[in-house]
């Protein structure tokens, strides 16, 4: 039996197993309206890889949001390789402060955390990377004044590819887990502060993520990111 029948996964219901970025039209994040022309998959120029010591920093298709690569160096015993740099981070005009770190267990594979944002003048950076199982894991643009302004990107993110992802201020933040059992560590630029926490729906119709197939037994999701508003309301 594989891995993934194991676990409960639905890793081959992926949407796309590279970088995914959705289409939608673009709007104002508070506004009903939206332009007549939807954004094309995939148009935002993207940078190339970036090595600095033995992390790998490459930009995507929404620009300042970077896949973190490691470059493990093997040996006998097994490997070694550096999952964060700072200085690699602040070469490249990234935020590098780090105030908390946490971790997220989640029992079952179908799991979906966020959307999740925190208004200015708590706005974070998160770094977020897969220690156990796998993940979905979706960003959202919500820079009024952005080209991408609310388009999404899709990664994957597993204990396999060791891949983190680096998700600016003005981004919203949401997974679904793959497979049971998984684990998800989250790295902060700022402290949490419940009064500026907010979020988008994940099924939001003007969004129109792309997500995995739920497993059988359906989604498990928290009532309160069930009850984000639509951004046309």
């Amino acid at each position: 039996m594989g891995r993934e029948e194991r676990n409960g996964g639905a890793r081959g219901r992926l949407p796309c197993g590279r970088p995914h970025v959705g289409r939608l039209r673009r709007g104002a994040l508070h506004a009903a309206q939206a332009a007549s022309a939807p954004a094309r998959r995939g148009s935002a120029r993207r940078r190339p890889p970036l090595a600095r010591g033995r992390v790998i920093l490459t930009e995507t298709a929404l620009p300042g949001v970077y896949i973190v690569d490691v470059e493990p160096h093997p040996d006998e015993r097994g490997f070694f390789a550096r999952v964060w740099d700072g200085e690699a981070l602040a070469a490249e005009g990234l935020d590098a402060r780090v105030s908390q770190s946490s971790i997220a267990f989640n029992h079952k594979a179908g799991t979906l955390r966020g959307l999740h944002f925190q208004r200015p003048p708590h706005a974070e950076t998160k770094l977020v990377r897969c220690t156990r199982g796998a993940i979905y894991d979706v960003v959202v643009d919500i820079r009024p004044d952005s080209d991408t302004y609310l388009r999404w990107l899709g990664v994957e993110l597993t204990e396999e590819n060791r891949r983190t992802l680096y998700v600016p201020e003005g981004f919203a933040h949401g997974y679904q887990t793959l497979v049971d059992a998984t684990e998800v560590w989250y790295q902060m630029s700022v402290p949490y502060a419940p009064d500026s926490a907010s979020g988008l729906r994940w099924n939001d119709p003007r969004l129109a993520i792309e997500w995995p197939d739920p497993p059988a037994g359906g989604r498990v999701i928290s009532a309160k990111d069930e009850a984000w508003p639509d951004l046309s309301s």
